[in-house]
C-alpha cells in the first residue's frame, strides 16, 4: 500500500459544534487533571457510539450479527470510491443515489473494485453543527440525501459490497432522512460490512484508486464507534 498524501475525513469531536441524531446523548468532555495543578492534562470523554464521525457495526441493526469486537482488522482498511450527488442535493434534500448514477460512474471511471468502501458525497458536511444538517421539519421528520435501496442491491449483487465492504456518507447515515425504516442500513449490515457516517472532506477526494483506513474503539459487544477515518491517496 503505497501513498503520498493523507486526508482526514473526520469532524473533530466537540460539545459545541455537533449535530445529534434525535434521541442520541450529547457528548461530554470534562477536565480531570490540569497542567497547573497536576503537571499533566487529562480529560474524560463521554460519547454515544454513533455520535459525530463514526462507524456502525452489523449488530447495530441485525440481531446476532458481528459486534465491534468480532470484526476483522481487514474490515477497517478498504479500497474506496466516491460518487458525487452534491449538485443535485443542493436543490433536493431528499434525493437518492440511483442505479443510473452507478452505471454512469462505471462508464466514466471503470469497474468498481470488489469489497470496497462506496462513499457518497452530498455536500452535507457544510451543515455540520447547524439545524440544516438534520433538516428536521415541523412533524419531526429528517431530510437529507442517501442511497436508494435499488443502488445498494446493485452493489451487493455485484460484489462491490462483498463479504466485507462499507457504505459511507457525509450525512447521518446511508438511508435518506425521510426513511425511518432504515431499509438501506438493514440491507448493508450483513457479514462484516460497515457504515461510515458523518464524514467530511469527500469533495477533496478522487473518484477512485485510494484507500480508506478506519479507526475507533473496539468495544466489547459494541454497535459501532466514534472514529477517525483517513483516506490514503496516490500509490
Amino acid at each position: 500500500m503505497g501513498y503520498s498524501r493523507v486526508r482526514n475525513l473526520s469532524h473533530p469531536l466537540s460539545t459545541t459544534r455537533v449535530s445529534l441524531f434525535p434521541g442520541d446523548p450529547p457528548p461530554r468532555i470534562e477536565t480531570v487533571n490540569t497542567l497547573a495543578d497536576d503537571g499533566f492534562l487529562l480529560r474524560t470523554v463521554t460519547v454515544g457510539e454513533h455520535t459525530g464521525t463514526h462507524w456502525g457495526a452489523p449488530a447495530h441493526f441485525t440481531a446476532g450479527a458481528a459486534t465491534a469486537d468480532r470484526l476483522d482488522a481487514e474490515d477497517f482498511v478498504l479500497p474506496a470510491v466516491v460518487l458525487d450527488i452534491a449538485g443535485r442535493a443542493a436543490h433536493d434534500r431528499d434525493c437518492l443515489l440511483t442505479v443510473e448514477d452507478l452505471l454512469a460512474w462505471q462508464d466514466r471511471h471503470g469497474p468498481f473494485p470488489a469489497e470496497a468502501a462506496v462513499l457518497l458525497h452530498t455536500g452535507w458536511d457544510k451543515y455540520w453543527g447547524t439545524a440544516d444538517f438534520s433538516g428536521m421539519d415541523a412533524s419531526g421528520r429528517l431530510h437529507h440525501p442517501g442511497f436508494s435501496a435499488a443502488a445498494v442491491r446493485w452493489l451487493l449483487d455485484r460484489g462491490v459490497l462483498g463479504r466485507r465492504g462499507a457504505l459511507g456518507t457525509d450525512t447521518f447515515g446511508p438511508d435518506a432522512g425521510i426513511d425511518d425504516t432504515f431499509r438501506v442500513s438493514k440491507m448493508l449490515y450483513r457479514e462484516h460490512r460497515l457504515s461510515l457516517e458523518i464524514l467530511t472532506g469527500l469533495a477533496d477526494l478522487p473518484a477512485r484508486d485510494f484507500t480508506v483506513v478506519v479507526g475507533g474503539f473496539i468495544t466489547e459487544q459494541g454497535s459501532g464507534s466514534p472514529a477517525t477515518i483517513y483516506a490514503l491517496l496516490d500509490r
